[in-house]
């Protein structure tokens, strides 16, 4: 009998914290402030997830930047001026799509340089193969 009353008490316990939850911030009340919110959220990068943006994010960093931006979508502020602040906080990196510019340029072609060194490494390889084999054969 006792047992089952710990049991039940440590049930209780574990889930007791789920009502207390903080299920993110509270969306606006204007569908359409909400609408520009998401997809504000939806172009910046979760600095803690780096692959997510922060409308997928569930870290603790990604809430508190959204509620900022719901917050300062509230004071009036275009997406223009919240995206300068945040990339003047936190860089570039926080935008899911970074400008082109010269200190870009590795993040934006280094995926097809890689892919062309690596293409040309296997045409040189499979050349000498077939050369090795014409020798011998």
């Amino acid at each position: 009998m006792m047992r089952a009353l710990f049991a039940v008490l440590f049930a209780m316990l574990c889930f007791a914290g789920a009502a207390f939850a903080d299920y993110g911030p509270e969306k606006l009340s204007d569908p359409r402030l909400e609408a520009r919110a998401v997809a504000l959220q939806r172009s910046l990068r979760c600095l803690v997830c780096q692959g997510e943006s922060l409308d997928e994010s569930n870290s603790q960093l990604a809430d508190d930047l959204r509620r900022l931006i719901r917050g300062r979508i509230q004071q009036g502020q275009s997406d223009r001026q919240i995206t300068a602040f945040l990339v003047s906080r936190y860089g570039d990196v926080i935008l899911m799509k970074p400008p082109l510019e010269p200190c870009t340029y590795l993040l934006w072609f280094g995926p097809l340089l890689i892919l062309v060194f690596g293409g040309g490494l296997a045409g040189l390889i499979v050349y000498r193969a077939r050369a090795r084999l014409g020798q011998s054969g």
